[in-house]
Order: structure tokens, then C-alpha cells, then sequence
């Protein structure tokens, strides 16, 4: 027989930390984020040794959209996000808001405050945390939304149904309840916020066979999945909470997406470990499973439903999780190097993304939340694109996307070996779940094959071009399995061969070529 859950005062001692992230990343503000914004492009052109002449300034209409669930309906992606917040895009760079705030002006419900209110009455607050939507087999579109207490894993997930993707949305019911304090549970036993879920983060998919799954779950009991009737939207009757995955005893985990690769026949799993705030140290990770329900492992070989908090520490123990799942990328900042102008580049605490494959291009993208250096609590959406090294793992470009296509120059995405010989910065984003903002650092992958200069560790290192894109840097006896690229570098208004590169220990490596 489960015990009780932890009393009501640990609830109210620990409030604090639930406002910010353990309800799913609901701590970062839609509209109401008022620090200055960061520049989107260098203030001059620059001139610096990269693979096309300096040109005019790529432009980015940047918005806040916190937690950004990400579809794409013909042309057009949408990403939904934590507080109603919705926006649009054609092009992966300049987005259009279309919705924001819990209020009856929002136009993706007809009165949101009366078409959820068992939902508000539940989790005893007004607001939405991070939504999903997908268009099932009738060609209705179906928003799982969420709401939760703040101070406390009382949250309510349930789902509306739209005919058109902007709205408005028709609640149909909530389906799922956490934090009923001393009650019983959907799995027959009373609740438990050391293993039930938070019901939060949904992310409802498709596996290869056409089974619809959704995964969900922030803090508490961790991450779980469950079997869903794609007739109706909602989970297949019998499964409590469904199975669990992921994390537990309140460690920081939230934010799951999954994304299939039909090159690899993997199902990987997203999640961001740590806290969300720009002090959280929230970072994104990944895990892969044959099966859409797991087991998920990291490269190690760690089945990530033994990853949580050690009940013996501190709450939100960060400790017993930073060494297990494939650090994809943390808080971080480029420096300028000569020649390079505007504002360094650089990202703090990004996180809780969406991931999709398009097959039509053969392209992967991660799309996610990030707060700036120096910054403070301001957030903004941004687009990296993915791609799949040697070791069958996602990594992720160092630079905002932009297709080769916005050149002034035609350029090739074939990156050769005397392409790749240059100096770079470089950032290492460690294993680690800290408020640091990893500096780069300069190092030089020679022509002969050598790494050197200060990145190249205390042993130095070599470098292989291994052909189609792909690269394997070794530094102190540790191989990084990488893929090369050209990504737009604002400091230089150029095209830049980049790296992005992963050991097995599951530590990222990205460099920007900034000369010969």
C-alpha cells in the first residue's frame, strides 16, 4: 500500500521553487516579460575569414512564446505555448503572434475562463501551462492543455478540439488530475508526488506504426507515457497514469518530446533537466528507444526510468541526475572574435522544446525557449537545426537556423576537409546543472590533422574528416562524433563552417569557424 503524499507543509515550504519550473515551465512570462530585448544582428557589417564574402544582415522577427509546441499545418508552423501564448511562421525565422494571455480576448478559445473553468476550479489558478496540439484522423486539430497550482503538483490535464488550427477551441474534458492530497489516484493508490506524475508537458505523437502515444509529466513522480484512442483524443481506458519513464522524488525533469528518425529507427526522447529561470540551469537532453514506450537509454547504457533525485538530499537535488542522458546544449556564450561585431552571442537557461523531422528535406529542427546573458528573465523562441551523427545520436547546430538559400552568394552544404581547417571558438557544455554560462574558448583544427590552442585540452588532441559531413574530434582522449555544417553568423554577416559534436558521456562540443 502506497504511503501518504508528503504532508501539505513540504508544499508550502518549497513553494518557491514549484512557481518556477515545477509545473512545466510555467514561470516564464508570455507578454509580460520587460527586459530589453537581445539585438537580433550586428550593428555593422564585419569582415572575418568564414566561406562567403560579408553581405546584408539576415533579419529575425523574434516573439515569447514559452514552452513552445511546435505543428505544421501545409506551409505554415504554429508553436503553442505556456499562457496561451501562439505564434506563426512560413520560414523558421520571422514569426507572428497570434495569441497570448488567459483571458477571454484570446482568441484560440471563445471565453477561455468559462470553457475551462472546472479546469481553473481543479488547479486553483487562472492560467495554462505548456499545451500540445495535433490534428488526429477526423482532421480536427486537438489541444491537450494543462493548468497547475504553482506551489504544488495539483494540476488538471484534459483536451479541446478546434477545426481549424488557429481556433477557437471547444473543451471537451479534462482526463487527467494530480496533487489530490491524501486521495486516491488514477492508479488506485492514494497520491504520491515521490512517483505520480505532475500532469503536465504533454506532448501527444504518433509512433512508426501510427499508435498514438502521449508522454507528460514535470518534477514529482517524473515522466510518463500512455497508449491514446486516436478516435477520441484521450488515453485508452485502464492505465492509471500510464507507465513511467522517467525521473522521480521531485527531480528536475519536464518538458518531454519525442521524435522518431526513420534513418536511425529510433525514437528520442527531449527533456530539460534542471531549473528554467535564468539561475535554473535548465538544459536540454536526450535519450533513444526502439519502442515508442521505452525503455529509453543514454549512450551509457543508463535506462533513464532509474534516473532521479536522491530522496536522502536536499529537494530538487540536482546532483544525482546532471551525469546521465546526452547533454545537447546548456547556458552558453561565444565570444567575438576579430573582426566580429554586435552582441555575442549566447543562450541561458534554453530549454522545454518541440523536435520535428521533415522528411520532404530530410531535415531535423529543434525548437525551444532560451533566456539571453545578461538578460535577466526575458525569454524568446529560436530554431537550431539537428542533425544525426555516426553514433546515431542528435546534434544540434550551434547557430540559429537559416537556409543556405538566404546567401548572396550559392554555397555548398558540403563542408570538405580543407573547409574544415581553421581557427574556431569553441564551447564545451559539459554534464553539469549550474547558473555557469560556459565561455568559448579558441582552438585550432590544423591541416595536419591536429587540434591545438587553449580548447585542445591538456593532452592536445587530432581531428578526422570522416566524409559526407561528418567529423570525429578527439581532445584528451575523448572522442566527439560530429557533423559539420554552414550556419549564418550574425558577428560576421556570413556563412561559418560550424561543428557540433558529442561524446558517449553524452558532453557537446560547438565550434564556429572564425579564420584560416
Amino acid at each position: 500500500m502506497a504511503h501518504a503524499l508528503t504532508p501539505r507543509a513540504l508544499a508550502t515550504a518549497v513553494a518557491a521553487a514549484f512557481v518556477l519550473a515545477g509545473c512545466g515551465g510555467g514561470g516564464g512570462g508570455g507578454s509580460t516579460a520587460v527586459s530589453t530585448p537581445v539585438a537580433a544582428t550586428p550593428s555593422t557589417p564585419a569582415a572575418t575569414a568564414t566561406d562567403t564574402p560579408a553581405q546584408a544582415a539576415v533579419t529575425f522577427a523574434n516573439v515569447s512564446v514559452h514552452d513552445p509546441a511546435v505543428i505544421k499545418v501545409g506551409d505554415t508552423w504554429y508553436a503553442f505555448g505556456s499562457h496561451l501564448a501562439a505564434a506563426k511562421t512560413t520560414d523558421l525565422m520571422n514569426w507572428t503572434k497570434i495569441a497570448d494571455g488567459v483571458n477571454d480576448g484570446n482568441p484560440l478559445f471563445s471565453k477561455v475562463t468559462t470553457a475551462l473553468a472546472d479546469t481553473f476550479a481543479w488547479a486553483q489558478v487562472t492560467d495554462l501551462w505548456a499545451p500540445d496540439v495535433i490534428q488526429l484522423d477526423d482532421g480536427k486539430f486537438y489541444m491537450y492543455y494543462d493548468a497547475c497550482k504553482g506551489d504544488s503538483p495539483r494540476s488538471a490535464l484534459g483536451v479541446a478540439v478546434a477545426d481549424k488550427i488557429e481556433g477557437p477551441y471547444v473543451n471537451k474534458q479534462v482526463f487527467l488530475k494530480s496533487g489530490m492530497w491524501g486521495e486516491v489516484s488514477p492508479d488506485g493508490t492514494v497520491y504520491d508526488a515521490l512517483k505520480h506524475p505532475n500532469v503536465v508537458d504533454p506532448n501527444t505523437f504518433r509512433d512508426a506504426a501510427g499508435k498514438l502515444w502521449m508522454i507528460y509529466g514535470s518534477y514529482s513522480g517524473g515522466i510518463f507515457i500512455m497508449a491514446m484512442d486516436p478516435a477520441t483524443g484521450l488515453p485508452v481506458a485502464g492505465q492509471g497514469y500510464g507507465k513511467h519513464l522517467m525521473g522521480g522524488n521531485h527531480a528536475r525533469i519536464e518538458g518531454a518530446y519525442v521524435m522518431y528518425s526513420p534513418a536511425t529507427k529510433y525514437y528520442y526522447l527531449f527533456t530539460s533537466f534542471g531549473g528554467l529561470d535564468a539561475t535554473g540551469g535548465y538544459n536540454m537532453r536526450v535519450a533513444r528507444a526502439t519502442n515508442p514506450d521505452g525503455p529509453y537509454l543514454d549512450a551509457s547504457g543508463k535506462d533513464m526510468a532509474d534516473v532521479k533525485a536522491d530522496p536522502s538530499k536536499p529537494l530538487f537535488d540536482d546532483a544525482s541526475i546532471a551525469p546521465y542522458g546526452q547533454k545537447l546544449v546548456g547556458s552558453h556564450q561565444f565570444a567575438l572574435a576579430a573582426g566580429e561585431s554586435g552582441t555575442p552571442l549566447g543562450y541561458v537557461s534554453p530549454g522545454h522544446n518541440s523536435a520535428r523531422y521533415e522528411a520532404a528535406t530530410n531535415q531535423y529542427f529543434l525548437i525551444f525557449h532560451t533566456r539571453f546573458p545578461g538578460q535577466g528573465e526575458y525569454h524568446e523562441m529560436r530554431v537550431h537545426e539537428m542533425f544525426i551523427n555516426d553514433d546515431g545520436w542528435p546534434v544540434a547546430a550551434p547557430l540559429r537556423y537559416v537556409p543556405l538559400s538566404k546567401s548572396a552568394t550559392t554555397i555548398s552544404s558540403t563542408v570538405t576537409s580543407a573547409d574544415t581547417a581553421g581557427a574556431y571558438k569553441m564551447v564545451n557544455h559539459g554534464k553539469d546543472i549550474s547558473a555557469t554560462v560556459k565561455p568559448s574558448v579558441a582552438v585550432r583544427l590544423d591541416a595536419n590533422g591536429t587540434v591545438s590552442g587553449a580548447g585542445s585540452g591538456n593532452t592536445g588532441g587530432t581531428w578526422t574528416h570522416k566524409g559526407n559531413n561528418n567529423v570525429a574530434i578527439v581532445i584528451d582522449g575523448v572522442t566527439y562524433s560530429g557533423v559539420l555544417s554552414r550556419q549564418w553568423n550574425p558577428n560576421a554577416n556570413a556563412f561559418a563552417v560550424t561543428f557540433t559534436a558529442q561524446s558517449k558521456t553524452g558532453v557537446s562540443l560547438w565550434g564556429i569557424r572564425t579564420g584560416s
